[in-house]
């Protein structure tokens, strides 16, 4: 696993090693958000199964505090037959479905198939010729796409035969975090982290590791039917969940030399059926889906995930149970971080995979500062400084529409989208509010004052939206129709701000 140190030192180190250190490790240094989030995932995973996990809330709170040591999971790890983490054994592979192997040299393709980001489409229509390129791929970078594999992966039509072993092989079901907010709670050392996202289990069950799908005592699905999902027998479950059948295909290499990965093929994995009162710990729920229920935050192609920070802040301040329940009782002076730290005592990681259909498009990830007792003043300036934002987009939509409305006094509604576009300044907006917004919400996690926050970054965005605004009507000719759009276009921009229902640090800077 790649690591950053505390002292800020790169530097790539084996599962135990990582554990072992983790007190002066500062981060996980991964490529991609969500492989960042699968290795979290593998650790916990590892952490239930050594039996090192707090048993009650009030427990992990002493855990947190006193800063646990995870020494348990030390032994435990180094201690384990080394044959059952090989991850090219040919009998019991780790993380991997050796009984592919028949069918492995007529269906495997080149290593870009593992890795989400380079996949391609899994639309059986779509070019996949890459697919055939066999540059190998490091090990280690092998191990860690699985991984996200397993946590991500997109549902889709399997690029290999069923016939030996079943046609639902090649039906592959969406990863148990794929369509989801995956809510990580960071610290300020990989300890801190895996400590703060430990829970105690329903029952005080940690169930099964799954090293691989031939070993681990509990009896693997069949592919000649889809079975319904199996619940899971605890968070060692549930953190190891082999959501594909994999099979990697080492490159023969020298004796002290690195080993590669040349071939990999990939098929239907397991099927679980998620418990939302036990497999749900960080789901922010809130959103209701059509039957009702309440539905976990998910990620939107259109909307940036800091636009949703205030449903963190908003589930850790009044949630009861789950993840945000135990953060919600975790006060400040209980936060035993090493003296000195810089910033908040704790950071709400929030990360998507965002697809269309079958095609991976882009990872979203915020990055959230947390006090816990500062919970409060987080959730008031999230909340307005998303009001602030959505009433400043929404003055810039109406001025467009006015400009638009004095230079297409007769448009053809086909075109009116592209028209309205050249005097929307909202594409601009949007991006650049994001870093005064996460700036807001530092200062709050430091102890501000949230109404002067407040002012400060609503005048900063409304400086910023006035600039963009600016720069889309400056396009416009100067002649006589032109300025008369211009000063209609500003006009309405003002009057939103001193609007009655503008936010009051709106307001107050209007005034």
């Amino acid at each position: 696993m790649p690591v950053i140190s505390s002292e800020g030192v790169a530097a790539d180190l084996s599962l135990v090693e990582v554990l072992r250190w983790s007190e002066k490790l500062s981060s996980l240094f991964c490529p991609t958000p969500g492989e960042g989030v699968a290795l979290v995932e593998y650790l916990l995973g590892i952490c239930f199964a050594a039996g090192v996990f707090p048993s009650s809330s009030e427990e992990w709170r002493a855990w947190v505090a006193e800063e646990q040591s995870l020494e348990g999971a030390v032994a435990w790890l180094a201690d384990q037959p080394a044959d059952q983490w090989d991850l090219f054994h040919p009998k019991h592979p780790l993380g991997q479905n050796s009984r592919l192997w028949p069918q492995f040299d007529e269906d495997c393709t080149g290593p870009a198939q593992l890795v989400i980001e380079r996949a391609g489409d899994y639309c059986q229509f779509f070019d996949h010729h890459h697919l055939e390129h066999s540059a190998p791929l490091p090990a280690a970078e092998a191990f860690r796409a699985m991984l996200t594999q397993h946590v991500y992966g997109l549902s889709g039509r399997a690029r290999l035969s069923g016939k030996r072993l079943g046609p639902k092989l090649t039906n592959l079901s969406a990863g148990r975090l794929q369509g989801r907010i995956r809510v990580v709670v960071q610290g300020r050392t990989v300890g801190d982290t895996l400590r703060l996202n430990l829970y105690p289990p329903a029952g005080g069950e940690a169930g099964h590791f799954n090293r691989s799908w031939t070993t681990g005592g509990n009896p693997r699905r069949e592919f000649t039917t889809k079975p319904p999902g199996r619940p899971t027998s605890g968070p060692a479950d549930l953190h190891s969940c082999l959501g594909r059948s994999v099979l990697l295909r080492p490159v023969p290499a020298d004796e002290g030399e690195p080993v590669f990965v040349d071939r990999v093929l990939i098929g239907a994995g397991e099927l679980i059926s998620l418990d939302p009162d036990r497999d749900l710990e960080d789901a922010v729920l809130g959103k209701k889906a059509l039957n009702g229920h309440r539905k976990p935050l998910w990620p939107s192609p259109t909307r940036a995930l800091w636009r949703d920070a205030h449903a963190l802040y908003s589930a850790a301040t009044t949630e009861t149970t789950g993840l945000f329940g135990r953060l919600r009782d975790l006060w400040l002076r209980e936060f035993a971080f090493p003296e000195g730290g810089d910033g908040p005592p704790c950071t709400l990681q929030a990360v998507g995979l965002i697809a269309d259909k079958t095609l991976a498009a882009t990872w979203t990830e915020g990055r959230f500062p947390y006090a816990p007792s500062m919970g409060e003043a987080l959730c008031e300036a999230s909340r307005d400084g998303s009001v602030i934002a959505d009433h400043l987009a929404r003055a810039l939509e109406r001025a467009a529409y006015v400009a638009w409305k004095v230079m297409y006094p007769n448009p053809k509604p086909a075109d009116r989208a592209a028209q309205m576009a050249r005097f929307d300044a909202r594409r601009e907006f949007w991006p650049a509010a994001e870093e005064p917004f996460l700036r807001l919400l530092s200062v709050t996690a430091g102890g501000a004052d949230v109404p002067a926050a407040l002012r400060d970054y609503a005048g900063e965005v409304r400086s910023n939206a006035e600039d963009f605004l600016r720069q889309r009507l400056d396009a416009l000719p100067r002649n006589e129709q032109g300025l008369i759009a211009r000063s209609r276009a500003e006009e309405r921009f003002r009057a939103d701000m001193a609007d009655v229902k503008a936010p009051a640090a709106l307001r107050k800077e209007t005034q």
